[in-house]
């Protein structure tokens, strides 16, 4: 391994731990383009759900109490995913996953572009149960699809008027289910050989760290703010989405 893969290996580490521990989210989305620089798409994926796993584990630990505090919340949206996934693995064959990725790159982009732009935010404080499980299930085919579970929670939590400790209390057990059950697929696959293990074991420490730094911003945000961050999350990935598939 080069001095040049190790720098890849590290930048990309830290930028997906730093954004799973400011966020709760976004692992894939920050580090897989530098992974995909110096691995096989497999191998990159297999890592990326590693450090997104153990990174959102430190985070659980931050929102135990607010999880606990309305465990149905998040049964509603994780629930329904688990039966979503193998849908979306099965429609692998049938749809254009390059084409979906596209698609949700644009909705992202708009998203975060119109809310970006609007002074004031949704103020959805209603129970919305039938809502959630919807998203709940469509993340969790598309998911299976195309690794994007989080962006449709994202952007329903981004809408709702709950503290920031209540959001991440469901973006961060939801992602880290999600990809906790890939992760098992993976190894179900083979993905996890010798090489793959030797970059994982460079990048988790540096992943770590960084998430550490991330929970320590968040700690400082007021609700608003890390509201708003949601929403810039989302451009931003949208964009970075659309680059990755257009390029």
């Amino acid at each position: 391994m080069t001095v040049s893969e190790i720098a890849y290996l590290m930048i990309g580490a830290a930028a997906g731990g730093f954004i799973n521990g400011l966020a709760g989210f976004g692992t894939a989305l920050f580090a897989l383009g530098f992974f995909l620089s110096i691995m096989p798409a497999l191998e990159a994926v297999a890592v990326t759900v590693i450090i997104s796993v153990v990174s959102g584990i430190q985070g659980l630990w931050i929102v135990r109490k607010a999880m606990l505090q309305n465990p149905k919340r998040l049964a509603r949206f994780l629930v329904p995913a688990v039966f979503g996934i193998p849908l979306g693995v099965v429609s692998l064959q049938q749809i254009d996953v390059s084409m979906l990725k596209i698609l949700i790159a644009f909705f992202l982009i708009l998203y975060g572009g119109f809310f970006s732009l609007r002074r004031t935010l949704p103020q959805i404080d209603r129970p919305t149960p039938m809502i959630d499980c919807t998203v709940g299930f469509c993340a969790g085919i598309l998911g299976g699809a195309a690794s994007l579970s989080g962006a449709l929670p994202t952007m329903w939590c981004s809408m709702r008027a709950w503290p920031r400790y209540e959001t991440r209390a469901v973006l961060q057990p939801f992602n880290v289910a999600v990809l906790g059950l890939t992760a098992i697929m993976l190894i179900w696959a083979g993905a996890y050989h010798r090489q793959t293990l030797i970059y994982a074991g460079i990048a988790l420490p540096t992943a770590l760290v960084a998430a550490q730094l991330g929970i320590v911003v968040f700690r400082r945000l007021k609700d608003e703010t890390f509201r708003r961050l949601l929403i810039g999350v989302c451009f931003l990935s949208g964009a970075i989405l659309l680059l990755r598939e257009l390029l």
